[in-house]
């Protein structure tokens, strides 16, 4: 443990800087790096991550000396500030927040106003010129510190405060007067010595130790544990804690707080971008208690201290050189920096902000590759509503996160995550959202709530999942309880919505639509296009597509793919007629009635893969030889078999026989892949013949086609030597006959671990290899990946695997494997082409390993080629200038 377990700021200097961000937490090197440079920044103190590290450790103690440097750095600031901790004549007032390394908006815990106590209240308020403001102030402490620190629910409070506005006949807290907020304050403090069962702290330096324990302990606390797993943070020591001077935006109407943006976080555009409160607290803006009003107002009622924000948003973009997401507050007309950080932004903001940056001369193009995080791509590159459907508008809101989303109303978190387990689209819809609402939040397709602005919870957090969300829509008077949502429209009607309706929501525009409005796929263009041009210009890895359809074929090329690395020919089996005459080839009993199944089967083939050859006209298509065991062509349920029966006009018995036959106690490690080809020969030879004629018909037309025919399930050499000459035997004959000639491959996929470690026996007959990670990782950890569910998750959570190893590469375990057959093929056969192609193809760290590694190529999804583009792009700019960034 450091000797030195809290660093001071203010008047000018800090012990710390930007570059402390393990250390000090993002907030707090950020306040540090602020002071640095001259801003107006209360001063303050902040509590290194490390501490928090040492409390859990240490059985949530704090460790030995923190207190006697809290302590000491409570005299430097009331020595900077010239007030006194508990002086009812000047006291010292200080905020609690969090601040991790990476940012958590929401997810941990902040007190206000802490060190008034209950006698100190009316005296001070008697002297005031603002005695409002006060009992304002101490109630918020009250309930705050209730809330967060001794864990009173929110809602006991605001029961209270509901009863006095009611009494009183007021519908705002800031239409209460001194006698409201008093008797506000008096049921405030019977609700927490209820619920305690002890007296409110009247110690202030005991509401700051409690307060310091209480944003440790909100570390763990289910809500940023969930946000943690949701974005993959991990590796951080905790949170750190910073003790500011209170400075208060509700004095009075000089004051105001807010929170802005230098550039809009949901389209990137170059405009400032914010929202104030005129006489409120900076949790008055985030909580969206209040619906505030756009940042560009305040100059019409704060002139000066707008003057002063414009000012210090151009310092700050410049000094940080990316968007920075500010607070702040303005008191009496002066100035006030809180907090600023690289701000959250969506895909497309992601995405302009990068490339004018470069424009602006701001950043290098290397720089702007690392500012998009690839995955978030995918907000990129799906639907969005059809301009030319019928819409049935029924209320308008704030656009707070774009996109579009469609589905059936959810009232809770909980019920949101527990209807999309079982199969449902979901919009969550809540007054406001909270953070413990996160999981609902990120298992629903989009969020609406009825107050709130563009920087409230929902609107953020929102924007950082990539979800479509419609914020502030006053018209709706949602009744949690009862399941329903009530929208007057501006001419008087009222339509009602519950749990089974479907509506629809334009985070793009905040319209929401009655019904389910149909969707039309993402043009990939501008911006997005300058940035994949500066990708692939950068990247060393080709990017290739997994594709079965001459469609997804067409979709991948249009998003940049080079080629197709699996076309998996067992899922062309599965249509009309098809079906049928695979199912004539199970039940077959000899070779020739085989054949003669196969023979209908051929025209099918060959049709499927003259589209496809069509659709990637000049580059690698790689298709993969029939897969998976028989027994998933024919029918389980007794029902089904019987129509199976009818329809082919076979004995039912028979069918029921050849299940049976064909029944394995685990498939996955049964009779499939190669070992189909080695005991039904037949099989392998007209999918190969289908390929050949395909290839021959297309090229005779001028197609540029490049056939690579792939073998799975390989862990034996003897395997390939076996299939081998008949790949090319078939070959030749189709030539000869077409009387022409295609240069071809034959590969295999590496997918068993025996294969892994056999690897440079296997490259003498194999031209390329492709790992087929899915396969190979189950085999590798004796995990089935259908039946991971039950227990991967809690073992992500405990951190015994860093994350579920058929999202992201096991790069330490199966990674060895690869790394070891990549060196052994290619110490047999030099020119050794290897890619990948299970999903893990599109996860962006396993790309970044596949370059590292010596791949040629990965292959995944249509809709994740410009995901992997971007990170093999990235994963070069790393190696070579050892540079990071992160967008979370």
């Amino acid at each position: 443990m450091a000797n030195k377990l809290v660093y001071f700021f203010g008047n000018g200097k800090a012990e710390g800087s930007a570059k402390d961000k393990v250390l000090l937490g993002g907030k707090g090197a950020n306040l540090a790096e602020m002071t640095n440079i001259g801003l107006p920044v209360p001063p303050g103190f902040t509590i290194t991550t490390e501490c928090c590290a040492a409390y859990y450790k240490s059985g949530q103690q704090f460790p030995q000396g923190l207190e006697e440097q809290i302590d000491d750095n409570i005299r430097r600031l009331e020595a900077a500030l010239g007030k006194k901790l508990g002086d009812a004549n000047n006291p010292l007032l200080v905020s609690c927040r969090s601040g991790a390394a990476v940012s958590m908006p929401g997810m941990m815990d902040t007190v206000l106003n802490i060190g008034l106590t209950e006698k100190m209240v009316a005296p001070l308020a008697a002297k005031s010129a603002n005695p409002r403001f006060v009992w304002d102030a101490w109630r918020r402490l009250i309930n705050m510190f209730g809330d967060t620190v001794m864990g009173v629910d929110h809602h006991h409070f605001e029961h209270e405060l509901s009863a006095v506005k009611a009494k009183r006949k007021v519908k705002l807290d800031t239409d209460l007067d001194i006698a409201g907020l008093q008797d506000v304050c008096s049921r405030y403090l019977k609700v927490y010595e209820k619920h305690t069962k002890q007296k409110f702290p009247t110690d202030p330096r005991e509401q700051i130790l409690k307060s310091v324990k209480a944003v440790f302990q909100s570390w763990m606390s289910d809500r940023a544990i969930k946000y943690r797993a949701i974005n993959e943070i991990s590796g951080l020591a905790g949170t750190a804690v910073n003790v500011q001077a209170m400075v208060f935006g509700n004095m009075g109407d000089d004051c105001a707080t807010g929170v802005c943006f230098t550039r809009d976080p949901s389209t990137g555009e170059n405009v400032f971008y914010g929202e104030f409160l005129i006489n409120a607290q900076g949790e008055d803006v985030v909580a969206g208690i209040r619906t505030p009003q756009p940042i560009e107002r305040m100059g019409d009622t704060l002139p000066e201290a707008y003057a002063e924000l414009l000012r210090v948003k151009d310092v700050l973009e410049k000094h940080f050189r990316d968007v920075q997401d500010m607070e702040f507050t303005v008191e009496h007309n002066h100035f006030y920096m809180l907090q600023t950080r690289n701000g959250k932004r969506t895909a497309q903001a992601a995405v302009r902000i990068a490339v004018e940056m470069v424009k602006e001369r701001l950043i290098d193009q290397n720089t702007a590759l690392l500012r998009v995080d690839p995955s978030s791509l995918d907000q990129l590159l799906h639907p969005s509503f059809d301009p030319k459907a019928k819409r049935d508008q029924i209320a308008k809101g704030l656009p707070a996160s774009p996109g579009a989303a469609v589905g059936k109303l959810a009232f809770t978190a909980e019920e949101a995550e527990t209807r999309h387990a079982a199969g449902e689209k979901v919009i969550l819809v809540r007054k406001e959202t909270s953070p413990e609402d996160i999981g609902g939040m990120q298992t629903a397709t989009g969020i609406l709530t009825s107050t709130g602005g563009m920087t409230s919870h929902a609107a953020v957090v929102a924007r950082g999942m990539g979800k479509p969300c419609v914020a502030g829509c006053g018209e709706l008077n949602i009744d949690a309880k009862a399941g329903s949502v009530t929208i007057r429209s501006a001419d008087g009607k009222t339509r009602k919505f519950g749990r089974k309706d479907v509506i629809s929501l334009d985070g793009s525009t905040g319209i929401v639509y009655a019904g389910a409005v149909p969707t039309v796929k993402p043009a990939v263009s501008g911006d997005f296009s300058t940035l994949m041009q500066w990708a692939d210009a950068t990247r060393k890895l080709a990017v290739r597509t997994n594709a079965d359809t001459p469609n997804d074929a067409r979709v991948a090329r249009e998003f940049g793919a080079q080629g197709i690395g699996l076309c998996r020919t067992e899922h062309m089996f599965f249509e009309g007629d098809r079906i049928v005459a695979m199912r004539e080839m199970i039940l077959a009993e000899n070779e020739k009635d085989r054949r003669a199944a196969l023979k209908k089967l051929l025209p099918y083939q060959k049709k499927d893969f003259v589209g496809i050859f069509k659709a990637m006209d000049g580059l690698p298509v790689t298709i993969r030889l029939l897969d998976p065991p028989l027994h998933e062509f024919l029918p389980h349920e007794d029902k089904n078999q019987r129509e199976m029966a009818r329809q082919m006009k076979v004995p039912l018995d028979k069918i029921k026989r050849r299940v049976t036959e064909l029944h394995e106690a685990n498939p996955m490690l049964g009779f499939r892949g190669c070992r189909l080809a080695v005991i039904f020969p037949e099989i392998q030879e007209m999918q190969v013949r289908a390929i050949f004629m395909a290839a021959c018909e297309v090229a005779a037309k001028g197609v540029k086609v490049q056939p690579e025919v792939m073998i799975p399930i390989v862990n034996n050499v003897k395997e390939l030597e076996f299939l081998l000459p008949r790949v090319h035997a078939v070959a030749q004959e189709v030539f000869a006959k077409a009387k022409r000639k295609i240069e071809y491959k034959v590969g295999t996929m590496i997918e068993l671990p025996r294969a892994a470690v056999t690897a440079d026996a296997i490259a003498t007959q194999a031209e390329f290899f492709s790992f087929g990670t899915n396969d190979l990782t189950q085999m590798t950890f004796g995990f089935s990946r259908d039946d991971v569910a039950s227990f991967v998750p809690k073992y992500v959570e405990l951190e015994i695997l860093p994350k579920d190893p058929f999202n992201s590469l096991d790069q330490t375990g199966v990674g060895q494997l690869i790394e070891m057959a990549i060196q052994k093929g290619r110490k047999t056969r030099p020119d050794l082409k290897v890619g990948i192609c299970g999903e893990h193809g599109g996860d962006p760290s396993s790309v970044e390993f596949c370059h590292r590694s010596g791949l040629n190529y990965v292959s995944c999804s249509p809709y994740r080629v410009p995901i992997a583009r971007l990170a093999a792009a990235q994963a070069v700019v790393r190696e070579k200038t050892g540079a990071t960034y992160s967008t979370k």
